[in-house]
């Protein structure tokens, strides 16, 4: 009874964990297909395009300041009770005219006679009221009309921005992509060599058994053995490290599992490279470039915007009112049911702070003028050099390759002798210790090609495909 109450327990954790693990989303991605979940998922790129409509809510802030503003009110006034006091009454009126003359017609004016031969006093009474208004405006300066040119310009660098951080996404997925490929082709060289290394060790400690070899020898061979299983323990670290960073670039579940799909051949291609360093160079598609033709556009409006402060403003309104007594009689009233009125101001003198922003401004946009130049040189030098480094990374990716064929064919055949008596177990050691190397400097020689290829490609904003990739 109680096993069957311990039993029960773990059963059910194991099919949690076994639903747990069927659960876990895999991700299998080709390259493309990498670079298009990133754009979609990584949070540089969403923030870039958030950006861009920052800065077209920012230029409609700009416009709504030059478009008719109106807005409309209530003003309610109580006088508790008080009247407007006129003076006395008979002698007050005896002052009065008899009649008033309106367009040349001769009106007559007829005042409430006293019931009393007393004098009285006469006034308004001041009751409740209420005033509902609408009033409608608009202003409009020079310094508002560049302002909205200057966020088109602004929208503009936003887009470049944006569209520079969707190749550096694309250009660091590819970058990690490629390094976890040359990291797993690395385990499984070393996986292979240490087969190989297991098997002579196996073979000679079967000789010292026999009398037929010495301790030593099997000794070296075992310590080969441990130092290249502590390599690999290592190596599969760094992978799993690759691994999470494309986890992280890519803006998916860190604990999805990752199955790539594309080889390293497939990438890597002479040809691909060839057509790159063949392009040429057109300085305009560059991002930064871009950007800094962007900033000087922006230090000549500038000089336009400093000007404006001399032009006049134009202003207009229009208003309508219309107010309500609420008690039994109607009140005073002296308030026009329409209004519209219209302004122009312009500034005269401000003891010449205006005209030092003008040549600020001016020596602003020859700094720029002169960024853009300096800057256009040095990614013509920067395009000459990654041309170089590409070159150059191609060699040595040539010369590598050729270099890790010889040294395991050296390696195979030292093998096969010591497996005779005919090599001793420090040349194999030492082959072994080559082979290693060689595949060390195989990988870094494919990861410098890479690096070089996805620099110049950043560079000249373009992307040369595979055939296999397309």
């Amino acid at each position: 009874m109680i096993l069957k109450r311990l039993t029960l327990p773990l059963v059910l954790a194991a099919l949690s964990l076994a639903a747990t693990a069927q659960e876990k989303p895999i991700l299998r991605l080709s390259l493309e297909e990498a670079q298009k979940y990133a754009l979609e998922h990584n949070a540089a790129m969403q923030n870039a395009d958030l950006d861009v409509k920052k800065a077209e809510l920012s230029r409609w802030k700009t416009l709504g300041t030059m478009l008719p503003q109106v807005k409309a009110g209530f003003d309610y006034q109580n006088m508790c009770g008080y009247t407007m006091n006129l003076g006395g009454g008979n002698s007050m009126m005896s002052m009065m005219p008899d009649s008033v003359t309106i367009g040349g017609m001769t009106v007559p004016i007829s005042f409430p006679s006293s019931t009393s031969s007393e004098n009285t006093s006469s006034g308004i009474p001041m009751n409740p009221s209420g005033t509902f208004s609408i009033t409608a405006s608009i202003a409009v300066t020079g310094a508002q009309i560049v302002g909205t040119m200057l966020q088109n310009i602004a929208i503009q660098m936003t887009d470049i921005s944006r569209r520079q951080t969707e190749q550096q996404t694309r250009a660091n997925v590819k970058n990690v992509y490629v390094s976890i490929l040359v990291m797993e082709q690395t385990v499984g060289l070393l996986d292979s060599s240490l087969a190989n290394l297991e098997r002579l060790a196996a073979t000679t400690q079967a000789s010292v058994d026999v009398g037929a070899a010495e301790q030593v020898d099997a000794d070296k061979l075992q310590v080969q053995v441990a130092s290249l299983k502590n390599s690999i323990n290592s190596t599969r670290r760094s992978l799993q490290a690759l691994r999470n960073t494309m986890l992280l670039q890519l803006g998916a579940d860190v604990n999805a599992e990752l199955n790539l799909t594309t080889s390293v051949d497939e990438i890597l291609s002479v040809d691909h490279a060839t057509q790159l360093l063949a392009k040429g160079f057109d300085i305009t598609k560059n991002y930064s470039y871009q950007l800094l033709e962007q900033n000087e556009q922006v230090a000549k409006r500038n000089i336009t915007m400093a000007w404006m402060d001399l032009t006049p403003t134009l202003s207009a309104y229009y208003q309508y009112s219309d107010k309500t007594y609420f008690g039994k009689e109607a009140g005073f009233n002296m308030t026009p049911p329409n209004m519209i009125g219209a302004s122009v101001s312009l500034p005269l003198f401000t003891s010449g702070t205006r005209y030092a922003n003008i040549k600020s401004a001016k020596i602003d946009y020859q700094e720029a003028v002169n960024s853009r130049r300096q800057a256009e040189d040095g990614l013509r030098v920067q395009y000459n050099q990654l041309c170089y480094d590409l070159a150059s990374a191609l060699e040595t990716y040539d010369i590598q390759s050729r270099n890790l064929d010889v040294t395991q064919r050296v390696f195979n055949n030292l093998t096969e002798k010591y497996n005779y008596g005919r090599a001793s177990s420090l040349e194999v050691t030492n082959a072994s210790t080559d082979i290693i190397s060689a595949q060390s400097s195989y990988i870094q020689a494919v990861m410098n090609v890479v690096s070089a290829q996805i620099a110049l490609e950043d560079l000249l904003n373009c992307e040369i495909k595979n055939e296999n990739e397309k």
